[in-house]
Parts: structure tokens; sequence; C-alpha cells
């Protein structure tokens, strides 16, 4: 089975969720990258990782979270993109805060 690509719109709904939120997340930025929705701050050149979200069929996503060594673990989160974003901001806001 081909792998889904993550589509432009999914980048635009993420950024729009963000947008939403009571959180001041205006640090983020949303890029896609083949079947991945990649949240990221920092500089385009060394960007800071914070969370991806992963395409598994056409309505299903999973959430990765960085490690403190630079790889992706999966968290075993697999939902709508919408449920993954919200439990990213609710049980994993930590991820989400500013690094300096």
């Amino acid at each position: 089975m081909p792998k889904l690509a993550a589509e432009k719109y999914d980048v635009e709904g993420t950024v729009s969720f963000f947008a939403r939120q009571a959180g001041d997340f205006s640090h983020l930025r949303v890029r896609k990258h083949g079947d991945l929705v990649v949240i990221e701050s920092g500089p385009d050149d060394d960007p800071i990782p914070h969370a991806r979200l992963r395409r598994v069929t056409k309505q299903w996503w999973t959430l990765e979270m960085p490690t403190h060594t630079g790889r992706w673990q999966k968290t075993g989160l697999r939902a709508q993109r919408l449920a993954v974003l919200q439990t990213l901001v609710d049980d994993f806001g930590w991820m989400l805060a500013p690094l300096e």
C-alpha cells in the first residue's frame, strides 16, 4: 500500500488549530514533509523540533515526539488529526513551549 502524503490543507488546518488555542503558539511553524506534518520553531537553518504527526491512513494520524538525542519516538497515540493536536496541547503542552 503506498504512503499517503500530508497535504497543504493539513498544514493550513494545523496552523489554524494553533491560532484558535488559548496559549501563545506564535513561535511555532508548521511544514509538511512526505507523510509528516512537522511542528518546529527557531531559525530555518537550525530548527527546534517540537512534535510531528505522521499520516497512516486517509483519516488517521500518529503523534511522534523528539527525544533528547534528536531521534523521534512514537507515542502510541493514533486518531484523527485534530484529536491528535488537541491531545498534544492538552497532555504534552510543555513540548510546545518556546526554547531559548
